[in-house]
């Protein structure tokens, strides 16, 4: 089907919105029109066997025997319906549409029941009812042709997503937080998979997926069609888990009609309630919504991270409230298989990101410690930059982020940058931020380019060398030094010192204050190079002035912050016979691993600061992709004669448009 056609059946749902204007606000427009879809494509579906079904429901009525088997086999599908009602007959009796729709939806299974059942669908039918809509929007929906042999379960995805992106746009909501445009999962799971073309092609191939924020089941259903392609007898079971009750409904109605388990796509959080504990799948992916805060399971979240640390899904670190994707990639990496003796098991996973995870935090931050974690266990394959204006949401830069636990062995210790920025064609008709997408050639370059990396990034004649780069683990990290400069203090007693001596809670509570105070006053206008200078000079007023010199580290502080100036020819402060750091003079400096952070003390530092020293006990480890440095081509300026060129031809066309004004 076409995308005109699958814009088409979408339209015809859409067009229930006009029935609803008025006795409905916009944002609720999705609550009649998402389930009553669900409810139509259920019951095309089922058509061809609902005779079959109904008759064997009535003879099993009574006989005492669970008939469920028995029903599921008679429908054909995992789920059936035991009624002879159709939308078409409850439509035909405006009087008791209410009463037949609920007769109807009660003779589902109790799976396709539970999915309506999300969608709170008994109240929009008594809301319906109460308004006098309910037998005109069921009369919409019988026009609505959704049999498989119209509308395949791929395109039938493609008709839920446009609904649920005109409802979002309708509401103000963010449409990306439910769906990814279907080109961008073609290359997600394409890369995810490309590897391992061989081994699934081998007889009796069993492999299991997860997408722990699955929206409507996109990237499953591209999954599994994608290992289908390479071996129409593999096995595939899909797994899921999503927050949003709409887009888990569908999710699970598309299994249930596809022969999927639909009790593998559980519900809730999965920060806070992981739907699929102590599972581990071959395959991983998933698109995050970009820069959620995760404030509302924070409790769950961090209880975990301390209390089972390593054993837990989030012991590599936590990175700041407001952005929880890094967490989506623990909660996947947790879930990868083990790799056997014999290099069997393990796991692939692909992740969509914005650019923050890439450098956001630093060293010893959450984040930079769980992109440490990653790269030091040799899990990051590769990140992919893909066009901006992709996603229906955002305009934003996005990457792909491609881990595994069983690289092959050219790709051990080893990362690839690959830069698909370029990989892309002007989109017809914008949809939101949508601008661009990707076309079939795109997604092949890309494919290939990304299995080949290795090669290209070997090979300067290869047409797309530029766009390929390729690290070790170490070169993403770096130590995070801190560089000191001693305290250079001279000393003065000026006008305001003695007033500022007033405001000294650690000088006012001594005794000898008002001793101290006469004496700084007598001394007003003096100053000295030395602390020692400083201290006999103060001692001999204090005791002139009647009083006696105060002791104590706290009133020495005190007292040097009071008169103590700031000066780069000033007397080094000791503590312990060692110069005291400067904390205004502080400063950071990232060491790449590699190198030794002496010599690059000596050589970048001390030509400008040769006082300066590292304190060691203050270095942190800390790791960042700076992807975009990378790939940067400097273009230098345009010459001052080009510029000149272009201001004298501006200048000649606004003097041709001013004669014609005045003409």
């Amino acid at each position: 089907m076409n995308i005109g056609k699958h814009t088409e059946l979408a339209n015809h749902a859409w067009s229930v919105a006009d029935l609803l204007r008025g006795d409905y606000r916009q944002s609720d427009y999705g609550k009649v029109i998402l389930p009553f879809t669900v409810l139509r494509r259920l019951e095309c579906v089922l058509d061809p066997t609902r005779e079959k079904v109904a008759e064997l429901a009535e003879q099993h009525r009574d006989s005492g025997i669970d008939p469920d088997r028995f029903l599921r086999r008679a429908s054909g599908h995992s789920f059936y319906n035991t009624s002879r009602l159709t939308l078409r007959k409850i439509a035909a009796d405006p009087q008791n549409a209410a009463g037949n729709l609920q007769v109807y939806v009660g003779a589902f299974s109790d799976n396709a029941r539970g999915v309506l059942d999300r969608f709170e669908f008994a109240q929009q039918i008594k809301r319906l009812d109460g308004a006098g809509l309910l037998y005109q929007v069921i009369g919409k929906f019988t026009d609505l042709d959704l049999r498989p042999e119209v509308v395949t379960n791929h395109n039938m995805g493609y008709i839920f997503e446009e609904l649920i992106r005109r409802f979002a746009e309708q509401s103000n909501e963010t449409a990306g937080e439910h769906f990814t445009p279907r080109e961008v999962i073609q290359l997600m799971v394409r890369l995810l998979v490309a590897p391992d073309g061989d081994a699934l092609q081998l007889p009796g191939a069993v492999r299991t997926v997860l997408d722990p924020a699955c929206g409507t089941g996109g990237m499953l259903s591209a999954m599994d069609d994608l290992i289908k392609e390479l071996n129409p007898d593999a096995t595939v079971e899909v797994y899921g888990q999503e927050l949003n009750p709409e887009s888990w409904a569908i999710c699970r109605s598309d299994l249930m009609i596809k022969g999927q388990d639909p009790e593998n796509i559980a519900f809730g959080n999965s920060f806070s309630d992981d739907g699929h504990a102590r599972k581990t799948f071959d395959y991983m992916l998933a698109n995050p919504p970009f820069g959620v805060e995760w404030k509302k399971v924070k409790e769950e979240v961090e209880h975990e991270h301390k209390a089972l640390g390593e054993a837990g899904r989030f012991g590599a670190g936590l990175p700041r409230i407001n952005d929880g994707s890094l967490l989506f990639l623990q909660h996947m990496v947790s879930k990868m298989k083990p790799v056997d003796v014999n290099g069997g098991g393990g796991s692939r996973l692909a992740i969509v990101f914005n650019g923050s995870p890439l450098f956001t935090g630093a060293a010893g931050s959450g984040e930079s410690e769980i992109r440490r974690w990653i790269l030091e266990n040799d899990w990051l394959e590769g990140i992919v930059a893909l066009p901006d204006q992709l996603f229906y949401n955002t305009g934003i830069a996005t990457y792909f982020w491609i881990l595994t636990n069983r690289k092959n062995p050219d790709h051990k210790g080893r990362v690839v940058l690959l830069d698909a920025r370029d990989q892309w064609q002007k989109m017809r008709k914008s949809l939101g931020d949508k601008r661009k997408e990707l076309g079939r050639d795109h997604i092949a370059t890309v494919v290939r380019l990304y299995g080949e990396a290795l090669a290209v990034v070997d090979d300067p004649g290869h047409p797309l060398h530029g766009k390929v780069r390729v690290f070790s683990n170490e070169d993403f990290g770096y130590r995070r030094i801190t560089v000191e400069r001693p305290l250079r203090l001279r000393f003065e007693v000026t006008e305001e010192t003695p007033a500022a001596l007033e405001t000294s809670r650690a000088i006012q509570r001594l005794p000898q204050a008002p001793a101290l105070t006469d004496a700084l006053k007598s001394l007003t206008g003096t100053g000295w190079d030395t602390k020692q200078e400083a201290w006999l000079a103060l001692k001999d007023a204090v005791v002139r002035a009647g009083g006696t010199w105060p002791t104590g580290a706290p009133f020495n502080k005190a007292l040097r912050d009071l008169i103590g100036v700031r000066d780069p020819e000033g007397e080094v402060q000791l503590v312990k016979g060692a110069p005291e750091p400067d904390p205004e003079l502080r400063d950071y400096e990232n060491v790449p691993l590699g190198e030794d952070v002496e010599e690059y003390l000596a050589r970048e530092v001390h030509p400008h600061v040769p006082d300066a020293w590292i304190d060691h006990d203050k270095t942190k480890v800390g790791y960042e992709i700076p992807f975009t440095r990378h790939f940067y081509v400097y273009e230098p300026p345009r010459s001052l004669a080009e510029i000149d060129a272009d201001l004298k031809a501006l200048e000649a066309e606004i003097q041709e448009l001013l004669g014609e004004v005045t003409e």
